[in-house]
């Protein structure tokens, strides 16, 4: 079946970028062909999406389903742990310090990829092929895929949600620049005797942060990073070392920690493409930028990609995928996506780095976020939506002006 009409969106990937992408092109009233196999459901990691994304997926209609396998996300700490002469004090952002009830919401990724599933096949406008494509050929008013069983699917647009090594974005000729870290992420869930009391804490440590983020009930996630080789020593160890481990390096702040089946380890990276669209192609999500794991900001900007794609072929309805198009769409995510990649990189560099100038800009940093209030939560706003830290500054200074 070859699907060749206008204003057809094709998505290339089916994790969860890809799947909030057809939901959200086929909400707008857009013919999806979405191309990609089901994930399997052995995924243990976890999601910590902000505010802005959880009201995506509640106007996509998966929220209400997963608000029960989720913890909320109201206080977040920031501890020096590293063993530096020079150290940062401890920083704690509060929710209520910016009139919200909570920042967000972890979600475990077992729960988040069948729920978005369940709602891509239950949705007339998307036609979902469980291949994988074998190649792309892109000219002048169409992208067109062709499938693992030798079909053909053809598009007005193409969204590449296919990763951090896209395959679409390759096809498109949009060059990325891969930097691979001498890092690694250990990942795993964790139960603990003391009530985390919704609190997530990232120690930064030598070698990266050792994050741990509440999950329901006397239950967090963890995101552990250290040098490769560490992590496969860490992931190695008996249940009862591990879980000594994990209480000493977070100073027995939780009590007692029990580590629960299903580690796994990831190797750090960042990437960033030259472009953001090109040639009928689109990127979103990993396709769009990769970076470490810091202040979980990875599927936030994925969603922050799709619902500012999704808004520009909403005006460009008889050709979403046009030059005009495409070019709206590169300049408007490129200064959210090079602030956020940077900051991250920025910070994990420092950690990383035995300079003292460096050790001493981040820990000034983060002195002044935790003794100055308004910047404080000046961050906060900003952690949550671009733009609303500043529009909060500039209504403060207006009723400064007014008084």
């Amino acid at each position: 079946m070859d699907h060749q009409e206008t204003g057809r969106i094709l998505v290339a990937g089916s994790g969860p970028a890809g799947l909030i992408a057809a939901l959200g092109f086929a909400e707008a009233g857009f013919p999806v062909t979405l191309v990609g196999p089901e994930a399997g459901a052995s995924d243990g990691r976890t999601t910590a999406l902000m505010n802005p994304a959880l009201a995506v997926l509640e106007r996509l209609g998966v929220l209400a389903d997963l608000r029960p396998k989720a913890a909320p996300l109201k206080v977040m700490r920031i501890v020096d742990a590293t063993g530096r002469l020079i150290r940062s004090p401890t920083v704690t952002f509060r929710a209520t310090e910016i009139g919200e009830e909570q920042f967000g919401l972890n979600l475990p990724n077992s729960a988040l990829l069948p729920a978005l599933a369940k709602a891509v096949a239950a949705h007339s406008d998307i036609d979902w092929r469980k291949l994988m494509v074998e190649s792309w050929r892109l000219d002048a008013g169409h992208a067109h895929a062709t499938l693992a069983d030798g079909s053909e699917v053809s598009a007005s647009l193409a969204v590449a949600a296919d990763g951090r090594l896209s395959p679409a974005r390759e096809a498109a000729g949009i060059p990325a620049s891969v930097r691979p870290y001498p890092q690694a992420a250990l990942v795993l869930n964790f139960g603990h005797r003391s009530e985390h009391a919704f609190t997530s804490t990232e120690f930064h440590t030598e070698t990266g942060p050792f994050t741990q983020v509440p999950l329901p009930g006397s239950r967090s996630s963890l995101v552990w990073v250290v040098k490769p080789e560490t992590a496969k020593e860490l992931a190695a160890l008996d249940d009862d070392t591990l879980s000594q481990r994990v209480e000493e390096q977070m100073q027995s702040m939780l009590g007692r920690v029990s580590v629960e089946p299903g580690r796994q380890v990831y190797p750090l990276s960042a990437a960033s493409p030259g472009r953001f669209a090109q040639n009928r192609v689109a990127l979103v999500g990993e396709a769009a930028h990769v970076f470490p794991p810091i202040g979980a900001q990875g599927l936030n900007l994925g969603i922050r990609d799709i619902d500012d794609l999704i808004g520009i072929a909403c005006e460009n309805r008889s050709d979403p995928g046009s030059r005009m198009s495409l070019a709206a769409y590169d300049s408007r995510r490129r200064p959210d996506i090079l602030a956020r990649s940077g900051a991250v990189n920025l910070l994990n560099r420092s950690l990383l780095s035995d300079m003292l100038p460096a050790q001493m800009a981040r820990s000034a940093g983060l002195s002044v976020l935790g003794s100055f209030a308004p910047l404080r939560a000046f961050f906060m706003r900003e952690g949550l939506r671009p733009g609303s830290g500043f529009q909060a500054l500039a209504g403060g200074l207006r009723k400064q002006v007014r008084r």
